[in-house]
């Protein structure tokens, strides 16, 4: 059980690692353009940000709440 939830939690790290890079490239990729187009919606790279961003706590989240799983799991075997 325990070799499963590491690979669980390395599996959400590394999904978090993703996320987080294509956060990066897509906020590297927005033009001057579209800072200063003036509009009132947010941009298409503004949505893929929020998007990652949301993807990566969600990641994150995953793999705290398995840490913690396995925590209490070993909690009671010493």
């Amino acid at each position: 059980m325990n070799t499963f939830l590491i690979i669980l939690i390395i599996a959400a790290a590394i999904a978090t690692v993703v996320m987080l890079v294509r956060g990066i490239v897509t906020f590297l990729k927005t033009t001057q353009e579209e800072l200063n187009s003036g509009q009132s919606r947010p941009s298409a790279s503004s949505l893929k940000q929020n998007k990652a961003m949301f993807a990566r706590i969600g990641f994150q989240a995953v793999a705290v709440l398995l840490v913690a799983l396995l925590m209490l799991l070993n909690g009671g075997s010493q």
